[in-house]
């Protein structure tokens, strides 16, 4: 085998590529990048029976074949080479001669026949907007577990209805749920999907971004498919059964309070500088500002007010910071709206656009108050 190709072009190649890898693969193979070089073509690939991914770039091929290259180690010789070089990489016996320049390097290949075959993308049930899929999923991860002892709630619920996509997340504290139009190829198309939040976010940030975004998935499946351009990536959903979230969201409540979002971004990085671990952020909401104060007794203490808008009684709630200023961070409107039944109930917050305006119901993000003994 033998091609040569932009160094830029194969960087960007690999180093993708190399992300789907296994910090510890389940066996040796799966820790290389398989590549293959057929009709001015070349085609890498990783797998690690969970995650694969795949894209093609061209390139010239002086002679056609396939190599299985350690993939990590690859990924740093092609990224150490120059930017805007030309690499020539030559299978000779059992290494292959990568040279760019004046550099040259022998790598050793592993046995390709025994790489496995990829698995098959399902038939592509219909495409969404790649930003708009980025932005919605940049929304539900902050509400998505990070613990693995608890894997289904690591994972985010995409459920398919008619032209409709619902994302639904939680880690127990928090929960968020987002709908999003897409295209699909059958109107009456009604499934669901667990997939892991981290792989929505590797897809959001490495195919979102190239217009379109396919994706495939079957009712009798248990794999999922992204696809843009000419990059593919594919994983194994969760299996189990996700807890019915939606529910949880209110349908009705008496008591809302309309917030600048910068103001209130900035007044909660500021007031959690005091808030020690697990230490809640308190709010309290009048007619015509909202107070945060954090600390207590001896400790250091803060205290901020900026104005809000409240429609109903007065009301003190108290929230975890990290929750709240994550949940803050996942809205880009001018204003939020919180909305209340009481003040040990979860507290709603959706996006307005306008002071005076209505809330937006596509995105909504539910956190639990912290119980204050005083209120």
């Amino acid at each position: 085998m033998k091609f040569t190709v932009q160094r830029d072009v194969l960087n960007d190649a690999v180093s993708w590529v190399a992300k789907s890898l296994s910090p510890r693969p389940p066996a040796p193979v799966l820790s290389g990048i398989l590549i293959k070089g057929e009709a001015g073509v070349l085609t890498l690939s990783s797998f690690d029976y969970e995650t694969s991914a795949r894209l093609e770039i061209e390139a010239d091929i002086q002679e056609e074949g396939t190599i299985l290259v350690p993939g990590r180690l690859l990924a740093e010789v092609i990224r150490s080479f120059p930017a805007s070089a030309t690499i020539t990489a030559e299978t000779e016996g059992s290494k292959v001669q990568l040279t760019c320049r004046s550099s040259r390097f022998a790598l050793a290949t592993m046995p390709d026949a025994e790489y496995p075959e990829l698995p098959a993308l399902p038939d592509v049930s219909g495409t969404v907007d790649g930003a708009d899929f980025a932005t919605a999923v940049s929304q539900m991860t902050v509400a998505a577990s990070k613990d693995d002892t608890l894997p289904i709630l690591t994972a985010v619920r995409l459920e398919f209805e008619a032209d409709k996509i619902t994302f639904l997340a939680t880690d127990r504290y928090r929960l968020a749920m987002r709908e999003l139009p897409w295209r699909p190829n059958a109107t009456d198309i009604s499934t669901s999907a667990l997939v892991k939040a981290r792989t929505l976010d590797s897809v959001a940030k490495s195919l979102a971004s190239g217009g379109d975004l396919s994706i495939a998935l079957k009712d009798d499946a248990d794999l999922i498919g992204f696809e843009s351009s000419s990059r593919r990536q594919t994983s194994l959903l969760v299996d189990g059964d996700y807890p019915k979230i939606r529910s949880l969201f209110p349908e009705s409540t008496p008591i809302h309070a309309v917030v600048n979002t910068a103001e209130l971004v900035g007044a909660v990085n500021r007031v959690k500088v005091v808030a020690e671990r697990n230490t809640p952020i308190r709010l309290a909401f009048t007619d015509g500002a909202v107070t945060l104060d954090a600390g207590t007794g001896e400790d250091a203490q803060a205290s901020e007010s900026i104005s809000a808008q409240l429609e109903g009684e007065e009301i003190t709630v108290a929230f975890n910071p990290l929750y709240l200023s994550e949940g803050l961070g996942a809205f880009s409107s001018e204003y939020v709206r919180f909305s209340f039944t009481s003040a040990p109930k979860p507290a709603m917050i959706t996006a307005q656009h306008e002071l005076e305006g209505e809330d937006e119901g596509d995105y909504r993000y539910l956190v639990m108050p912290v119980r204050l003994p005083n209120y």
